[in-house]
């Protein structure tokens, strides 16, 4: 039986928080994960999956001509709903990130129970757009491989410019939403794209 002062509801996410045990158990994870010390989950070898997918859905991407990210939106028990990757450069349209595509067909086909039990992985962490609208869509927790954080990193390393919009984290933008990432090992990957595209602009 559930303490009603050790147990609760994370809001919108549909999975059990210990305050003593400083632990979630999701749907989507068939064992409890371990938040770690900033209050992000841990990735299980399930997540690391679906990133590994993400990862394929950027290359296609890099390979298009578009930035190097890729997202793809779980259900409750596991299953793959909806994919996508970046389609900014070749369809002309600033909005075209996974992430916001996700959210749109989420909003479209899912109900609130559904959209708050999801789990979205993505290739690289939330834009403060995609972040915004899937806060305001109810979705549930994210998981990506890399952060903004590396990816400011990377584009200083490299001359690139980082844009018109300040790169936040997500829970600064949605401090409501549960996140995890990034991946270790899996983030060089998301890395070594982003390089070849920035090269390839370049040239």
């Amino acid at each position: 039986m559930f303490h009603h002062n050790s147990f609760y509801t994370i809001q919108g996410l549909g999975c059990l928080y210990s305050q003593s045990l400083r632990k979630i158990h999701h749907p989507t994870t068939s064992h409890f994960c371990s938040f770690s010390n900033t209050g992000n989950i841990m990735i299980s070898e399930t997540d690391a999956r679906h990133l590994r997918h993400c990862i394929e859905l950027a290359r296609q991407a890099a390979q298009a001509g578009d930035g190097a990210f890729g997202s793809v939106l779980v259900d409750a028990t596991g299953q793959v709903l909806k994919e996508d990757r970046n389609r900014t450069v070749t369809n002309s349209d600033v909005t075209l990130h996974p992430e916001f595509t996700l959210v749109k067909w989420a909003q479209d086909n899912l109900s609130p129970t559904e959209r708050a039990t999801s789990t979205v992985y993505t290739s690289g962490e939330h834009c403060p757009m995609c972040a915004a609208a899937h806060a305001y869509a109810g979705l549930g927790r994210i998981i990506y491989a890399s952060s903004s954080e590396q990816l400011v990193q990377w584009k200083t390393e490299s001359g690139v410019s980082l844009g018109p919009v300040a790169p936040l984290p997500i829970n600064q933008v949605a401090p409501g939403i549960l996140v995890g990432g990034p991946a270790p090992g899996l983030d060089e990957e998301i890395r070594e794209l982003h390089r070849l595209c920035w090269s390839r602009k370049a040239a």
